[in-house]
């Protein structure tokens, strides 16, 4: 049996983790980034993930994001934490998930590890068990689970009711899609995830994480909106404009991937420095004024309109 409580689908929401003058997490910040996705139709919140620096962010601030994002979204759309990494740590965080009323979690990669199949299996399955929230599991770097351990899982815990993408081995992705179909909802989880989307979308996975729908949530709308309707004229045209630009400067630096979202915040006027934490580095000068011209030159071609937010 299927769970369907909550599963989030469409545009997902990944908010940053704001630092204020002294380098500690910025609450109001946080709460207007949020706001700000929900309002603009963004179909969930996942809190303290990559974008939200999840490396790098303590227990404490874990746990005040957290109850950040639950008080800001006042149930308007799903919660989703970040766990993962070490397998005690990761359990802790989804009883606290749990406790503070997330709708589930993403379980993000184990640290360093290479884990043969049976070893993810059971890294998958201790954090599973431990709870009855939706769990989401994240293809990428080293924990990456092939057809007959993902099967083995879903079979055994309905609570697992997505996988999220960021691997790129689309053979494998085909396998999971026509082998598995609608069990789970499959999310475009790479970086910059539109760039890979007109890929994606043809194989079944109808959902991605959007980090520049933290800055221009329209771009990311028209650009889901056109690929749904097979709108290819505009798909190209803002693939060429917007979408190849900054990935452009994103690919230039490691890291860029999470500073880059701030760096784009800070230009549209949200209160959020160009900060982010070890090992990541802020986006550099000649960069951010590149990011700040193709920003202009998008919201001069395609601009804000008022018109009533899509079904995400």
């Amino acid at each position: 049996m299927i769970n369907n409580k909550k599963i989030p689908t469409g545009i997902l929401g990944f908010p940053t983790a704001p630092l204020n003058e002294n380098g500690n997490i910025d609450e109001k910040a946080l709460a207007i980034n949020i706001d700000f996705l929900i309002n603009e139709g963004l179909s969930s919140i996942f809190i303290a993930c990559g974008s939200g620096e999840f490396h790098a962010i303590s227990r404490a601030e874990y746990q005040k994001m957290v109850e950040v994002a639950v008080e800001t979204t006042a149930c308007r759309v799903p919660i989703y934490t970040g766990v993962g990494g070490n397998i005690t740590d990761a359990v802790e965080l989804v009883k606290l998930s749990e406790d503070l009323g997330a709708d589930g979690y993403l379980i993000l990669p184990p640290y360093l590890i290479d884990g043969e199949q049976e070893g993810l299996y059971n890294y998958y399955k201790t954090i599973v068990q431990s709870s009855h929230l939706n769990a989401i599991l994240y293809n990428r770097d080293n924990a990456i689970v092939n057809l007959d351990t993902l099967q083995r899982l879903i079979n055994e815990f309905p609570q697992i009711v997505g996988l999220k993408d960021g691997h790129g081995d689309m053979e494998l992705n085909l396998e999971f899609t026509n082998t598995i179909g609608d069990r789970l909802e499959w999310l475009n989880g790479m970086p910059f995830a539109e760039i890979t989307m007109p890929a994606y979308a043809k194989i079944g996975y109808s959902s991605y994480s959007s980090a520049m729908s933290n800055y221009m949530p329209h771009i990311s709308r028209m650009f889901y909106d056109a690929l749904l309707e097979g709108n290819d004229e505009l798909v190209n045209e803002i693939y060429v404009d917007v979408l190849l630009p900054i990935n452009r400067i994103r690919k230039a630096k490691k890291g860029y991937a999470v500073s880059l979202i701030k760096a784009g915040m800070e230009i549209q006027g949200f209160p959020v420095a160009n900060t982010v934490r070890p090992p990541c580095v802020p986006v550099e000068e000649g960069h951010y004024e590149e990011l700040k011209k193709i920003i202009s030159s998008t919201l001069e071609k395609y601009p804000v309109t008022k018109t009533e937010t899509s079904k995400l």
